[in-house]
Parts: C-alpha cells; structure tokens; sequence
C-alpha cells in the first residue's frame, strides 16, 4: 500500500484535508500529515524530515500559503528544499493567498459545513469570482460568516463539502489535480 505524506504549515491545512481526500483517493493510498508551526518551522524542516521518512512507497505533497510573498518564489524555494533532501519528485503547492481562499472558491460549501444561509449566491459577485486575488481571505471570510468561521473548526468542517469539480479558487483546483496526477501515476 502506498502511502501520500501531506507536509503542512499549520492544523486547518489538515482539518481541510481530512474531510476531503476521502471523497477521491482511492482505497489502495494511506494518508500521513506532517503539521509545521508555520511557514518558517516548515522551511527550516523541510531539507531533513522528508529525508529521514523510513515507511517505503511514500508520495509527498507540500502545501504552503502564499501570504505576501511572490508565489513563484515561495515555490521555488520548496521544491529546491525538497530536491536537497532527495525528493525532487515531492508535489508542491501554494494556497494563494491563503488556505481560506479554497473556501471563498465554494461558498456553496463553507454554507453547508457552516450551517449558515445565503453565502453561495454571493458566489457571483466580483469579489468572490476570483478568490486568490483577494488580499486577506482569512478576514474577509471572517467578515462574511459573521465571526463564525474559525481557522481549524472551520476547515474540519468545510473540507467534506468542497465541490471537487467546481471551485473558483485556481490555487484549489491546482492543488486537486496535482494530488490526482500523483495517484494515477502511481
């Protein structure tokens, strides 16, 4: 059985995960998550956990937030880190700008997982058409749940309502086919 290794920056990347990989991954892959504490925690251990990783048949994904740094940078960075420590191979993604713009993608989802009412026909405004270029995701789902979305409670429970198919969010739906063309080719 193989196993895909998620590397995180923090817990909700994981919350997030959890309820959603179940809906796609197929039977014959086990899940491992590796939570940093924060992006600089990850770099600084990104060169020497991945290559003391023991279990055989091992994929790697790293996923990060872009924050306000150059996404091209960011991820150019990760992948040297993950070629250092010889996996090259590693699949590595950005959030842009923030993991909560994979939510903003799906209002439809963050309705459902928040058990909240009319936030999936603000889909179509201009603002949430286009959800990783939005400054401050974090905040602006704050705002828009009425302080109701909270970092880790509410990842666990949007992720299992993400509509695989359907998010406005590129970061998201890069992330997505990355882990499938991962798995097919495995």
């Amino acid at each position: 059985m193989k196993t895909i290794v998620f590397f995180l920056e923090e817990p909700s990347a994981k919350e997030m995960l959890q309820g959603l990989l179940p809906r796609f991954l197929p039977d014959r892959f086990n899940t491992r998550y590796v939570v940093f504490q924060g992006k600089q925690d990850m770099e600084k251990q990104l060169e020497k956990r991945p290559r003391g990783w023991l279990l055989p048949d091992s994929l790697f994904v790293i996923l990060r937030d872009q924050d306000s740094a150059d996404c091209h940078d960011v991820k150019a960075r990760l992948v040297e880190l993950c070629g250092s420590a010889g996996k090259g191979e590693a699949l590595v993604r950005i959030a842009c700008k923030e993991l909560e713009s994979y939510y903003l993608g799906d209002l439809k989802a963050v309705e459902k997982g928040l058990e909240l009412r009319g936030l999936a026909d603000k889909q179509e405004k201009r603002k949430f058409r286009t959800p990783d270029t939005l400054g401050n995701p974090h905040l602006e789902l704050s705002t828009l749940t009425g302080n109701i979305y909270q970092k880790v409670s509410g990842s666990r429970s949007i992720g299992p309502h993400l509509d695989l198919d359907n998010n406005r969010s590129r970061s998201f739906c890069a992330l997505l086919s990355g882990i499938k063309k991962l798995v097919e080719c495995s």
